[in-house]
Formats: structure tokens, sequence, C-alpha cells
């Protein structure tokens, strides 16, 4: 019997819908600059997921794909332009907008990036000038 939780996810039309079982590996606030234009905002809040805990249901001839670089792949629905994820072949995770998510109780563990920020914030949560050391940062952390 499967007790783990499993959350609904669609782009902004509802086109395209996915779910997410289980928790994500980390979630948390990027403030790079391509994660700020791409979302069109100062933060971009994200979760990472393992490619076995996520799942197209519906809409899959509907996502399209942008690759800026070969370290993501920014997946969106051709019928709205809704974002729906990026997935991160070299790191074998996927991030999942947030906000694509609505259920999933979002905690935040850390600010990735920050050295980028544009948007300070006050709140108490770990902020890393660029990556974990294991993600192949520095894990140099900063001030808020």
């Amino acid at each position: 019997m499967n007790t783990e939780n499993t959350y609904s996810g669609n782009c902004f039309c509802g086109a395209v819908e996915f779910t997410v079982t289980g928790d994500p590996v980390a979630m948390g606030y990027c403030h790079c600059s391509d994660c700020r234009h791409w979302s069109a905002g100062p933060i971009n809040a994200f979760t990472l997921w393992t490619p076995d805990t996520v799942k197209v249901t519906r809409g899959a001839d509907n996502i399209r794909t942008y690759n800026k670089t070969g370290r993501s792949a920014r997946k969106w629905c051709a019928a709205c332009g809704g974002h729906l994820f990026t997935e991160h072949p070299h790191w074998n995770l996927i991030d999942i907008y947030t906000a694509t998510i609505p259920d999933y109780p979002f905690r935040p563990g850390v600010h990735v990036h920050y050295g980028e920020s544009v948007h300070r914030m006050q709140d108490g949560v770990l902020k890393l000038r660029d990556l974990p050391r294991e993600m192949g940062g520095s894990g140099i952390s900063m001030p808020g």
C-alpha cells in the first residue's frame, strides 16, 4: 500500500496536467538571472523532484521545450504559454514551479544564487551565494 501523498498540478489554462508523488529532494528560492527572466519575477520558488516522482497525466502533446543551455530544459504549454517545469539532466532532477502545484505544502529550505539577488529577503532561511557544494556550487552562505 502506497502511503505517499500525490499532488496535482497544471499549466495556466489546464491543457497540461501532471502529478508529483512523495516529497521533493529540495525546495527553496532561486535568485539567478535565468530563473528571474524565465519567471518574469524577482525570485523563482522551486521544488526539485526525481523524474520517477513526476508524471504528466494530460496534454503531453502540448508541452514545448526551450534550452538556453544544456543544463536546463524549460518546459511550457503551447496552448497558453504557462510555465510547467525545468528538467536538469546533470542533476537528474526536475524543478516543478511551486505555483503550479497549489496544494503542495511549500516549505523553503534554502535560497540559491543569492549573490545575484535583486530582492533581499529577511526570512531566516539559509542563503547561498550560488549552489550547495554537492550540486557543484561553493556552498558559501551569505547574510540576508
